[in-house]
């Protein structure tokens, strides 16, 4: 017992003296429980509802007064358009558009048959039900507080839905293309993170710095053959999910390959800035697999609403690059979505490309300097 008791005492010093061990010790539960407790998120609240009112009437908008006011919907940035109410949701700015058509007023009041239209982006199930689900329950509090005259007549006042891009509402659309973004990030970081520690490891990084090349083209011509890879890796995946899933496929093939490439530059960044940073390619894997999987999981909107999350953690999804496309993949194999609308989220990902290369070949400029 003796010999064990000075075992364990240097074991702990060593524990104490070494950083990374106390961060795994102390931070990371915190972290995760930080992270977990609000990211994991069951409760489906404050979901963009654009509403075509064509009724215009004080019983219309208090209706539409009763969505708004409840914790469940909130209004889009953008209106609904009168002639394609659809455009909000193959943009991803509202998750259902509800439609209002003339006569719902005298409905009410003459106790008529009446159905309101209420349009639902089914490319992320559990949203699409608890739409349906939240709007039939306010409707039927509303029809409630209308019957408190007496001899009122009940009104046959119905909602009529429409599920568009997923009208099965199979989960596979809606988990399978998440998984496209996980893995292409992942595989893609994990590629790279080892290329620069590899060369420290094996001592042919001095015999890299003697060739006539600046630091930015060794990174540059190193990340080169790993976009081809991934490329591969990334067509690999989509044609599992189309033929093992049946995951359907309505927009331009081409699209999303031109788009798949920056995705997949940002990511090999992201693994080039790792493999930067750390010493040894153990390290690296490891330091891959926690910066990638974990953010792209709970923070990108694979599983949890992000919009459901604090705001800190809304923050954070911003320089996660699956976040972004989630909404491309997503968007082009459910929605047919175009150029148009994905913009933004291609504009996103390139920026973060260049910021993440950049801090890579600063880093690199300095650890060879």
């Amino acid at each position: 017992m003796h010999k064990i008791r000075f075992i364990a005492q240097k074991e702990l010093y060593h524990i104490l003296r070494d950083f990374r061990s106390l961060i795994i010790i102390f931070v990371m539960p915190i972290m995760m429980t930080f992270l977990y407790g609000y990211a994991i998120n069951m409760d489906i609240e404050h979901i963009p509802l654009a509403v075509v009112d064509r009724d215009q009437t004080e019983d219309s908008r208090a209706f539409i007064e009763r969505f708004y006011a409840s914790n469940y919907f909130f209004p889009p940035g953008e209106q609904a358009n009168f002639f394609d109410p659809q455009h909000l949701l193959r943009g991803g700015h509202a998750a259902a558009v509800l439609i209002i058509r003339p006569g719902f007023s005298e409905a009410l009041r003459g106790g008529r048959p009446y159905e309101l239209g209420l349009q639902i982006d089914g490319s992320e199930v559990s949203q699409a039900g608890a739409v349906v689900a939240y709007a039939n329950a306010l409707l039927s509090q509303f029809l409630r507080d209308k019957m408190l005259a007496p001899g009122a007549i009940m009104p046959g006042v119905t909602i009529s839905q429409q599920v568009m891009y997923n009208p099965d509402l199979q989960s596979s659309h809606f988990f399978v293309p998440g998984i496209v973004a996980v893995i292409l990030l992942m595989i893609s970081a994990l590629l790279t993170s080892i290329t620069i520690a590899r060369e420290k490891e094996t001592g042919t990084m001095e015999q890299l710095l003697t060739a006539p090349v600046t630091p930015a083209q060794i990174l540059i011509g190193k990340l080169i053959p790993y976009i081809i890879i991934a490329f591969l890796d990334g067509l690999l995946v989509l044609a599992f999910a189309k033929v093992l899933f049946a995951v359907p496929f309505v927009g331009s093939f081409w699209l999303l390959i031109a788009l798949e490439m920056i995705y997949v530059a940002t990511a090999l960044s992201i693994g080039i800035l790792i493999s930067t940073l750390v010493p040894t390619q153990q390290l690296a894997m490891q330091f891959a697999l926690l910066i990638t999987m974990l953010p792209s999981i709970m923070l990108s909107g694979f599983i949890f609403a992000v919009k459901n999350m604090p705001i800190p953690l809304q923050v954070v999804s911003k320089i996660v690059p699956a976040t972004y496309f989630l909404d491309i993949v997503r968007g082009i194999m459910l929605k047919g979505s175009g150029i148009e609308i994905l913009a933004p989220q291609a504009g996103s990902l390139l920026i973060l490309m260049v910021i993440f290369l950049t801090i890579a070949v600063r880093r690199f400029n300095t650890r060879i300097g």
